[in-house]
């Protein structure tokens, strides 16, 4: 555990697919660093997804730095549980210095330095890189009658399989990938009605997350930072049509409702007063940054996110953010784009830290 007197160069906070990324990088230039994650298990939140969950780009575009994912045998598309048992294997390879279960509760600044307090102790470090993603904060709307409907809602974060819906009425409520992939597999043993804020756009079906990294780095490197924000991967919108989603839609399964306005105690209920019964309400509508273990550092906005100025906070600028979404680098949030962030953010952060040795400034 580092003193005041000795303290780290660099926290990593949280051993997902950014966290990694940076730590290899880090471990390349020679840092001394140590990466804090909360879960018990590696893997980062890929084995919390459900069972189904395809990438929608192949292995190959779908590596970290230095590694090539292995390809899933019989799948184009990899599974989650091959995402999660890939980054396992990169954590040893890499021999990263991995302390789990260590929750950051919170962090502190102290005499030029960042303090870190955690479940298990307390860290110090000159620099600190957040990469704690956004599984753990999902996001609900503000629907009027949520609190009045005798059903079951749920989140994607708390789906699993299609199973328990056998025989359900459920509806689906979303217009991105996630909604898309579980509403073609729960359309085969439920009765289901997807609800949409607009009409979903689909993909070519030879179009897959290999152009939309391609189209979010053609954006940011035309227009800057700020036309990344608004046209890369998570602006695009569209659905990747991975063969389980070609299949519900060749079958008729994907067909969209307007998004309603509001639930009853039975069902949900349009605008135009056309209503619903159903069992489940399946919200597949997004997440939120997990950022609130920063709050004393930074102020967050009504989206539970920070001013940056490419990866590194505004308000704190020992403090750099990895894979949050466009808003920290162009297709930040996925594997391939994750490590093209941390690539630049950990030279940013070592070149810092060898001028602060030199000319002994911090």
């Amino acid at each position: 555990m580092p003193t005041e007197e000795h303290p780290i160069d660099v926290a990593v906070i949280g051993a997902g697919q950014a966290g990694l990324a940076a730590g290899y990088f880090l471990r390349r230039a020679g840092a001394d660093f140590v990466i804090l994650d909360a879960a018990d298990r590696p893997g980062g939140s890929w084995p919390l997804y459900w069972d189904s969950l395809r990438l929608f780009s192949p292995a190959a575009h779908s590596m970290l730095p230095g590694w090539w994912m292995p390809e899933e045998e019989g799948h184009e598309y990899p599974s989650a549980a091959h995402v999660a048992s890939y980054l396992s294997a990169y954590e040893r390879r890499y021999d990263l210095p991995v302390h789990r279960p260590a929750r950051v509760r919170r962090a502190e600044r102290a005499d030029g330095l960042l303090r870190l307090h955690t479940d298990t102790g307390t860290w110090l470090a000159r620099r600190v890189i957040s990469a704690t993603g956004t599984w753990n904060a999902p996001h609900t709307p503000d629907v009027p009658g949520r609190d009045v409907f005798a059903g079951t809602q749920l989140h994607t974060a708390d789906y699993r399989g299609p199973q328990e819906f056998t025989g359900q009425r459920v509806v689906v409520v979303g217009g991105g990938n996630s909604a898309a992939q579980i509403l073609a597999e729960l359309s085969t043993v439920a009765t289901t009605t997807w609800a949409t804020a607009r009409p979903p756009r689909f993909l070519p079906d030879d179009i897959d997350g290999r152009a939309l990294f391609a189209i979010a780095t053609r954006a940011q490197q035309a227009a800057g930072r700020r036309a990344s924000e608004q046209q890369g991967v998570a602006g695009l919108g569209d659905i990747v049509v991975v063969p389980s989603v070609r299949e519900a839609r060749e079958r008729g399964a994907l067909k969209a409702e307007p998004m309603f306005a509001r639930l009853s105690r039975t069902g949900v209920v349009w605008a135009d007063g056309t209503t619903l019964e159903c069992d489940v309400v399946l919200w597949c509508t997004g997440f939120r940054p997990v950022l609130d273990h920063l709050g004393s550092l930074a102020p967050l906005d009504e989206h539970g996110q920070m001013a940056v100025e490419g990866t590194r906070s505004v308000a704190e600028p020992r403090l750099h953010l990895l894979g949050y979404g466009d808003w920290t680098g162009a297709a930040s949030a996925t594997l391939i784009g994750a490590a093209r962030t941390a690539k630049a953010t950990v030279a940013q952060i070592t070149g810092e830290l060898e001028h602060e040795a030199r000319t002994g400034t911090a």
